[in-house]
């Protein structure tokens, strides 16, 4: 099978000849994939109508704890029912560190109903997508993730009791040519293979702090973009298994550094993906604005206090967001503004085509199918509904003071996105975020009832 031939089910058969296993995976509420190797012959069987997954990874937290508050997935009245997986031809590929092994996301259906899982994270992308594909407008993503490296094992974190971890690196050296080569193969193996494995990386250096890394994933539109920046988490940890590398992608590990950055990039395209729709169209009253930009950016900004628990979904998020660390916490925009939550990329420092809008808010411990979803639906209400700019320009960091302040904590994200009139119950829908705040609830309840090393012990790995 060539690179340019498209995997159907007319020749799965043909293109697996050679091969003896298959991995599938979904994803679930934290983002992390829960799977399964399954024999060619199971899977040449079931490619078509789907199989069954235990309902279970809904209805248990990162480190497979109960839920402890209500939902349709967890409880003492649950029977841990059975779920449909629909295997996703389109995102066929192989992983390079795992013998070329081929590898394909599911996206799961309620049985009862036949419908999409109101709570599968691919599920509720694709309905963002969907959504602007009605209105023949394609949706284009890109994320960055900074993240830290140790040399650690999930032994040695354990034996450390997750503190005192020797980073990979030492000395704050961003963008620096000279410590990668201290790690030259994991560095260069990493790039290489995820490009194999169709998580193209554009661009991908050291940042400053202590082993600290930062990859670029390249522009795509936001379905696949969810897809590969979900992969990337997960493939960074499996690639640094194999060379004694233990990267994390918790928000913030240290008190005295900044902390770990999520950033996502959107911007819009019509249906032929020729005219930037943020750069082409009617123009606004800010320059080098069109009007669906800003419709789009006042959407989000209305929206985000109520989505924040999606991008900051763990209770180590809010210790990133605070004063003086380079991350946003307000409600604020700004033109090429770095201290503004979203910062309108647009003429003169990018080409039209280029024109974009960066969502500052979120860390590397998002949900990316998750998060992008939730910050697109909020774009496509603010152009439906033609929604104003709550606010002006921020141009310095004494501007965003004087706006909103954002959560400080997961219960009150939580509390805003739970109200009965907030903008994500109105965008995502009820079924979605009785489900997400109820997961939420769980995770502040747990902290709330943890010794203070509960974070390093709950995220440094698994985030």
């Amino acid at each position: 099978m060539t690179k340019e031939t498209k995997l159907t089910l007319e020749n799965l058969e043909e293109t697996f000849q050679d091969d003896t296993r298959i991995k599938v995976a979904a994803v679930d509420i934290d983002g992390l994939l829960r799977g399964k190797i399954i024999h060619k012959e199971k899977f040449l069987q079931v490619a078509k109508s789907g199989f069954v997954f235990c309902s279970v990874i809904f209805g248990w937290d990162m480190q497979d704890k109960n839920y402890t508050t209500p939902m349709e997935f967890a409880g003492k009245d649950c029977q841990y029912f059975d779920l449909i997986a629909k295997i996703d031809l389109s995102s066929y590929r192989r992983i390079p560190w795992e013998n070329n092994m081929p590898f394909f996301f599911v996206s799961l259906f309620h049985p009862n109903t036949g419908e999409p899982l109101y709570c599968c994270p691919r599920n509720v992308l694709k309905s963002a997508v969907d959504q602007f594909a009605e209105l023949g407008i394609t949706a284009s993503c890109g994320v960055e993730f900074e993240f830290f490296c140790f040399n650690e094992t999930t032994e040695s974190l354990d034996g450390k009791g997750h503190s005192q971890l020797q980073p990979l690196t030492l000395g704050m050296c961003g963008y620096s040519v000279l410590r990668p080569l201290q790690n030259q193969d994991f560095y260069y193996n990493a790039f290489d293979w995820l490009k194999q494995f169709k998580v193209d990386i554009e661009s991908w250096h050291t940042e400053t702090g202590p082993g600290v890394f930062e990859a670029a994933i390249m522009y795509n539109d936001a379905k696949e973009m969810g897809d590969r920046a979900t992969l990337f988490k997960t493939s960074m940890k499996q690639i640094g298994l194999k060379h004694k590398v233990m990267p994390s992608f918790m928000a913030k590990p240290y008190a005295d550094q900044p902390g770990c950055s999520g950033h996502m990039h959107f911007s819009l395209k019509d249906a032929n993906g020729d005219n930037n729709l943020f750069a082409i169209g009617e123009p606004s009253d800010i320059p080098n604005m069109t009007k669906n930009m800003q419709y789009f950016l006042a959407g989000v900004l209305l929206g985000l206090p109520s989505i924040l628990a999606i991008l900051a979904p763990t209770i180590n998020s809010y210790k990133r967001l605070v004063e003086n660390y380079w991350a946003p916490v307000s409600v604020s925009w700004g033109i090429d503004s770095r201290h503004s939550a979203v910062r309108v990329i647009a003429p003169p420092s990018t080409s039209p085509n280029a024109t974009r809008l960066e969502m500052r808010v979120s860390g590397a411990d998002i949900n990316p199918h998750l998060a992008l979803a939730a910050v697109l639906k909020c774009g496509y209400w603010g152009i439906q509904t033609k929604q104003s700019l709550p606010t002006g320009p921020s141009n310095s960091a004494v501007d965003v003071t004087n706006n909103e302040r954002l959560s400080r904590t997961l219960q009150e994200a939580t509390d805003v996105m739970d109200a009965k009139d907030s903008v994500a119950r109105k965008v995502l829908g009820n079924a979605f975020i009785d489900h997400y705040v109820s997961t939420r609830r769980h995770e502040w309840i747990l902290w709330q009832n943890a010794v203070t090393d509960y974070e390093l012990k709950r995220y440094m790995e698994l985030v």
